[in-house]
């Protein structure tokens, strides 16, 4: 073969190839689709909802109740409002502007075809709206009240939970199907969910749940058949190494700085009777510190992640249980003794700011409530809370995981 057969079968066709390889795009699974802007919606109404709810809490407990129109009301319900248009919209995407694609992704009621999350989102707006006039008669047929546990309020409370679930599932959605298509991206959407919910569920749960409670069994108890399921269920459906600890830092974050901000506004009461007189916003106690039985679950959880089957579940599930219910026995048991003592008094823990003016200022905020527990092997019943928590999380993280409608 000549000099220059060699070179036209070598060195012209590998130059070529290399100029045609530099032309070719890259594969899918190496672009990164952007994000649906319905899913960058459903964060914002979401977060309006969180710092609504907390914002409406420290509204009542510093001022009592004026009116419906005011500005947490409004934030918790611009909230919904969002799940209500992402809902709306979404249906009628899927519905008159139908393709192969969105029918594959899209769950049919009746005429009117849309994802999971969406008819979720719509549920939840429509609670929302419902229990807003409910709540208005509530409070003047039985009187301007401060509890949080309600039959309105718990109206209010499954719209919210649902409309902030309902985007968890479009979340979930467009994280699932990004894995066979354009690769998946990032999981913090996902987890900013998770740690919206978990904050949802701490403040229903705040009338147990006060530092003073921390080492009543009735506090562990509820916690234990609560928290797991999104440091465990909704940090397995993203398959991430760290979403447990991620999602219980989002929850502290969003607390704590609505403990931190809220005290640096003016209020006054306005109902009787005034047993503590601030002078402004009072927010909820420093949050739980749930990051660290987060930490603890991700590390469990990623040591036994290659195991599959019914009973590595289950082996999963007791060794959650028991992780969750140790670290966070000792951790709250150790830190509402801080809390309750005169070295919380600061801006950042604001353990002496955290009193509405109807709780009188006495010693008894300074103490234990009820009965302590002092041994956590002496009620196995927390436990047994704890394993049914972890295994209805395992299930429905195996569910979100692999939702694609």
């Amino acid at each position: 073969m000549s000099a220059e057969s060699e070179m036209t079968a070598g060195v012209i066709p590998a130059t070529a190839a290399a100029g045609e390889e530099s032309l070719t795009p890259p594969p899918p699974s190496s672009v990164r689709a952007p994000t649906p802007w319905y899913c960058h919606a459903i964060v914002i109404g979401s977060l309006s909802i969180i710092i609504g709810v907390l914002w409406d809490i420290s509204w009542h407990r510093s001022i009592g109740r004026d009116t419906f129109w005011t500005p947490a009301h409004l934030a918790i319900h611009f909230g919904g409002i969002v799940g209500g248009v992402v809902s709306g919209a979404l249906i009628i995407i899927h519905t008159f502007f139908r393709t192969p694609q969105s029918d594959a992704s899209s769950l049919r009621i009746g005429p009117l075809r849309a994802p999971t999350g969406a008819w979720v989102c719509l549920f939840g707006n429509l609670a929302m709206l419902t229990s807003a006039p409910f709540d208005d008669w509530w409070h003047n047929a039985y009187g301007l009240d401060v509890k949080i546990i309600s039959p309105p309020h718990m109206v209010l409370a499954l719209g919210m939970f649902s409309v902030v679930f309902g985007g968890l599932l479009l979340l979930a959605r467009d994280w699932n199907n990004r894995e066979s298509d354009n690769g998946r991206g990032s999981p913090w959407l996902m987890v900013l969910g998770g740690g919206i919910l978990l904050a949802m569920a701490s403040t229903v749960l705040i009338e147990v749940s006060w530092p003073n409670e921390y080492r009543r069994s009735e506090f562990l108890k509820v916690s234990a058949a609560t928290y797991p399921f999104y440091l465990l269920g909704i940090a397995r459906a993203t398959r991430w190494r760290w979403a447990g600890t991620a999602i219980g830092m989002i929850y502290m974050l969003l607390v704590a700085g609505m403990t931190w901000t809220l005290p640096l506004f003016e209020a006054q009461p306005l109902l009787a009777p005034i047993y503590n007189p601030v002078d402004y916003f009072v927010p909820l106690p420093f949050p739980l510190l749930l990051v660290v039985p987060g930490f603890v679950i991700d590390l469990i959880r990623w040591s036994m992640e290659k195991r599959t089957g019914f009973h590595w579940d289950l082996a999963l599930a007791a060794a959650a249980a028991v992780g969750f219910t140790l670290s966070f026995y000792w951790t709250q048991f150790h830190f509402g003794e801080f809390l309750i003592s005169d070295k919380a008094h600061n801006w950042f823990f604001a353990a002496d700011r955290h009193w509405g003016y109807q709780e009188r200022n006495t010693q008894w905020r300074q103490v234990f409530w009820g009965k302590q527990v002092t041994n956590i092997f002496a009620y196995p019943a927390i436990f047994l809370y704890a394993f049914g928590a972890c295994v209805f999380s395992l299930l429905a993280g195996h569910w979100l995981g692999r939702v694609r409608r």
